[in-house]
């Protein structure tokens, strides 16, 4: 009996003690920095097998299938065709103003943009270059023009619709605090998701016609992508595609960064501050390099709201299983299904480990220069070392641009996001772990181009996965098949899918 009471109070002492060992567990969840858990319980690589077959296998990859994987698309016969006719052309007098108030990350809120465009169009309105939110889960409080750069955004669409900067001094009063403290005659807050044209005829425009102005929020994925006129559609596409560019020093950063990978012998250590005002001559003898984009999607928000078994344990599972619960309050649906049951039917997002054995199967070897796009990783650098162990020639924004070359960018998710997405762009191959914004803009804006994208096939690989007797001959075969028509073949935007991510026909025509 003593013994059991003994048992008793150290049992309880420890449960006294525990948020004061492990505070990252009882404390608010952060969002910038990886759970303490992960850092403590280093995770070890759950496919073992794999790993050290693809290490072993690196040095048998040829040169003949390694230049064929960075081989350009070849031509599809479509061709970009967003230029609006007549039917876009401006009225003589619109009928007022339109304000839009977007939440989201950067490619959510860039999607948000390109229906304001649209719906300010059909009501005939004057757009209030749109308002961004700060984002709850990023906490970044970045505006269109810290982005985007507005002269040409309003240069580009001149002449489809009216664009301001401001509103006028008589409309002064209609601002995102005004909204926030009452209900208020000029705000629409019951936009449906995907809303017909007509519905903002008969919702929007009356509000529009009787104060002359009207601001929607919420206002993300509040415009349908099926039955609009196609000139509407069209001018969506050149918002996207023409009229959204990155401010100058984003585009500035991206070509540095996009120039030392491509020309990685020209790198004498980090450049200093001028390199971005120079042009360098320093060309590698053997003409520029390949290179592969990999937006890691995995971050904390991304592993909590997944619901799936990263590998980090018990203490991992109560830290996500916490986080999960205060930020969605049990709407994380996943959780009621198994790790089992989620990775076969491809709702889990691909760890690092998992997509350097996805990379080195496709034919990917020691020698690719691999550029990481990614906002900070859950786990750290402990979780992306199998990862580095695969492809050594790992870069990222850090170590490719200096301080002072960051310096516009530091702490901003936004801007951050802005130079992956510019070099992501420009890149031989682009490939996500996982499908996500990011994923679905960067696929769009790289098949308008016709730029080879490999759309990994969740499904297939989280089988795959859980096959831990599977030879690395078995995995390799199994994924080259799956992805030979996954590298940015046109494919046809079906009803209620996104003009965003599958721009054709909307966007583009078949010559």
């Amino acid at each position: 009996m003593m013994e059991l009471q003994r048992k008793g109070v150290l049992a309880g002492l420890l449960l006294l003690l525990y948020p004061l060992i492990l505070p990252s567990l009882f404390g608010a969840p952060s969002h910038a920095s990886p759970s303490t858990f992960s850092e403590w319980n280093i995770p070890k690589p759950r496919h073992l097998r794999l790993l050290r077959s693809a290490l072993q296998g690196q040095g048998e990859t040829s040169n003949e299938k390694q230049s064929d994987l960075c081989v350009p698309l070849a031509d599809q016969g479509w061709r970009p065709c967003v230029e609006s006719g007549n039917a876009t052309s401006l009225l003589d007098k619109d009928e007022g103003y339109l304000q839009v108030f977007l939440d989201g990350g950067l490619n959510q809120q860039r999607m948000g943009i390109c229906d304001a465009v649209a719906v300010a169009k059909i009501l005939n309105a004057t757009l209030v270059i749109p308002h961004f939110e700060v984002n709850p889960v990023w906490r970044d409080s970045s505006s269109f023009m810290d982005i985007f750069d507005v002269d040409h955004f309003i240069n580009v669409l001149k002449d489809d619709i009216s664009i301001v900067k401001e509103l006028p001094d008589e409309f002064s009063w209609s601002t995102r605090e005004y909204y926030s403290t009452a209900i208020r005659a000029t705000r629409i807050k019951t936009a449906p998701v995907h809303a017909s044209a007509n519905w903002y005829l008969e919702n929007v425009l009356p509000v529009v016609r009787s104060y002359g102005i009207a601001a929607i929020s919420p206002f993300s994925h509040r415009l349908t992508f099926d039955n609009l006129p196609m000139d509407i559609q069209r001018l969506r596409c050149k918002v996207n595609f023409q009229a959204l560019a990155f401010v100058p020093h984003i585009r500035e950063l991206g070509d540095a960064l996009i120039h030392r990978l491509r020309y990685p012998s020209g790198r004498t250590g980090l450049p200093d501050s001028n390199y971005l005002k120079e042009t360098t001559d320093l060309i590698d003898n053997r003409g520029p390099r390949k290179f592969v984009v990999l937006h890691l999607r995995f971050d904390k928000d991304m592993a909590a709201h997944s619901a799936c078994d990263f590998g980090g344990g018990k203490a991992e599972k109560l830290a996500l299983a916490k986080y999960r619960q205060v930020i969605w309050q049990g709407r994380v649906l996943n959780s009621r299904f198994t790790d089992e049951e989620l990775r076969s039917q491809g709702r889990c997002p691909l760890t690092p480990e998992e997509i350097g054995l996805l990379l080195a199967a496709l034919g990917f070897d020691n020698s690719t220069r691999l550029y990481l796009a990614s906002h900070k990783v859950y786990g750290g650098e402990a979780r992306i070392s199998t990862l580095r162990k695969l492809f050594p020639l790992m870069e990222d924004k850090k170590s490719l641009g200096s301080s002072e070359e960051r310096a516009l960018i530091k702490g901003k998710t936004s801007l951050l996001a802005a130079v992956d997405y510019y070099v992501g762009l420009h890149s031989d191959i682009f490939i996500s772990a996982s499908p996500g914004n990011m994923h679905n803009a960067m696929v769009g804006h790289r098949t308008y181009k016709n730029l080879k994208t490999v759309r990994p096939n969740m499904a297939l690989l989280g089988q795959l996965f859980l096959n831990k007797t599977i030879s690395w001959s078995e995995f390799q075969k199994a994924v080259v098949e799956g992805h030979e028509d996954r590298q940015g073949q046109i494919r046809i935007r079906k009803p209620k899918q996104s003009i965003y991510t599958y721009p054709a026909p909307d966007c583009m025509c078949n010559a």
